[in-house]
């Protein structure tokens, strides 16, 4: 009885695999991203942290709520125990290539038919079931036992159910990288969005402190007698109108502190970010080549996986095909009395082996067959919209960079011609050859450049990050847990 076991694992071990071997399908990758053309980053930085990608910005408030992410967010430990999860489906799987052992043990008494001269009723009993009945009864009976039983994996059915496993741990492990780089690139772009609507309250004190002085001019000029009330008038309804705005400026701030506090979870009370500049440096990372994107971004490299997941399904509805094998055993004891028991006259045993095959199923097994090839096949157009979907993402943010770098520009200069405009404006009023709306107009349209650039601004850090995490944020496919890593819980398996 020894020998079956080993005999058995090697004949699964040797058995063929039914179904097609995975092979990766092509996937569309230009050469270079067209965006890139004519233009060269301005501040490449190359030397961060591959996996602390935001350090390219230099902010310690930045880098301490965004290390919270993958300790606290709670989409991220979602994600965290789903590929826990799938570590064990790959074990509960594995569990079908051993054999099942079982031990029994057992004492049972009988008896018969009673007599004339019985003087009452007799108890049987039964280790299995509470029996009664009357007659005589013998002495208990002891039995041990035990039972091997093994499905043979002749025709690569488990394996393949092990294959489609490991690969969809491997998922797993891709969409949790890809929802810690969502949730850290999501914070980032509401840090910067923060940031922003502090540079716009800061903007909007320099402006009303700018307006208070006008309104303290004109106060001047109306009591000298050289300007009209009206004048006064205009520069009050401006300071208060700026003032205002600057007000309503706390109402986005709070939503994107709150956000913030969600995800590094916590709740919103638990968090305050202290007012501070908004980044006036614009990092930009080197994009490489676009067959890279392959390799450094967790969704392609999940869609990837799921490829291998599904053809190895195909091998499993195709071993339906081939007849079961399996093989049993049995060996124990059994006897009276129990002092007895374990000797050579009472030893029990027996072996058996089976094969088992359908012969008609209504075209069930074509069918399952046919619909494991389809999901293969959507598995494919998944993987190569993803890489399609990854490639627009860059260029998108290439080109934004491209772009709203030539806008800041260009929108420097007009603030500048604006500051200037003011100035003029304001002088030849107070020499009495313009009227004081030409000085409303000018100042109206230096506030609206200045917003503008810094809208200009925010927008040049929040593409930044959309191309860090277009690029995988710094993942790579050596993050991706192998098929000994997936098992390595489980290391006295083979």
């Amino acid at each position: 009885m020894k020998r079956l076991p080993a005999a058995a694992l090697a004949l699964s071990v040797a058995g063929c695999m039914v179904g097609p071997d995975y092979q990766l399908p092509t996937a569309p990758a230009p050469a270079a991203f067209k965006e890139l053309q004519g233009w060269k980053p301005g501040e490449p930085r190359d030397d961060a942290d591959k996996g602390a990608w935001w350090t390219i910005y230099r902010d310690p408030v930045l880098d301490g709520l965004e290390q919270q992410v993958e300790i606290s967010n709670q989409t991220v430990q979602e994600y965290e125990a789903q590929y826990r999860n799938a570590v064990a489906l790959v074990a509960e799987a594995r569990a079908s290539l051993f054999p099942t052992i079982g031990l029994t043990g057992a004492v049972s008494r009988t008896g018969g038919g009673g007599s004339s001269g019985s003087s009452g009723l007799t108890t049987t009993t039964s280790s299995n079931a509470g029996i009664s009945s009357t007659g005589k009864t013998s002495g208990p009976k002891y039995s041990v036992s035990s039972s091997v039983s093994w499905d043979l994996d002749v025709w690569g059915r488990v394996r393949r159910q092990v294959e489609s496993d490991v690969a969809g741990a491997q998922v797993s492990a891709a969409d949790l990288a890809n929802a810690k780089l969502s949730a850290q690139a999501t914070l980032a772009t509401d840090y910067f969005d923060l940031r922003a609507e502090d540079a716009l309250a800061d903007l909007l004190r320099q402006t009303t402190d700018a307006y208070r002085r006008a309104l303290q001019i004109t106060q001047n000029q109306y009591n000298a007698g050289v300007s009209s009330s009206a004048d006064v008038v205009t520069a009050q309804a401006q300071l208060q109108t700026t003032e205002a705005q600057l007000v309503g400026v706390g109402v986005q701030r709070q939503q994107f502190e709150h956000a913030i506090a969600m995800l590094t979870g916590r709740a919103p009370a638990e968090l305050t970010i202290a007012p501070a500049p908004l980044a006036s440096e614009v990092p930009v990372v080197p994009p490489g080549l676009p067959s890279a994107l392959l390799e450094r971004r967790p969704d392609i490299a999940a869609a990837e996986r799921a490829m291998q997941q599904q053809n190895a399904l195909i091998g499993v509805q195709v071993a339906a095909y081939y007849p079961d094998i399996s093989l049993s055993s049995l060996g124990g004891f059994a006897g009276s009395p129990l002092s007895q028991l374990f000797t050579t006259g009472n030893r029990v045993w027996s072996l058996g082996a089976s094969a088992s095959e359908t012969l008609f199923s209504g075209g069930a097994r074509g069918a399952a067959v046919a619909a494991a090839r389809a999901t293969y096949d959507q598995s494919v157009a998944t993987y190569r919209q993803t890489v399609l979907t990854a490639l627009q993402q860059v260029e998108d943010a290439l080109s934004n960079l491209r772009i709203l770098e030539q806008q800041a520009a260009a929108q420097a200069v007009a603030v500048a011609s604006a500051r200037r405009a003011v100035e003029v404006t304001m002088n030849t009023y107070l020499a009495g050859t313009a009227p004081y709306t030409s000085v409303i107009t000018q100042q109206a349209l230096l506030l609206s450049d200045q917003q503008t650039a810094l809208s200009v601004q925010q927008s040049r850090l929040l593409a930044s990050v959309a191309l860090i995490e277009a690029l995988g944020g710094g993942w790579s496919n050596a993050a991706l847990p192998d098929r000994s890593k997936v098992m390595e819980s489980q290391p006295w398996l083979p």
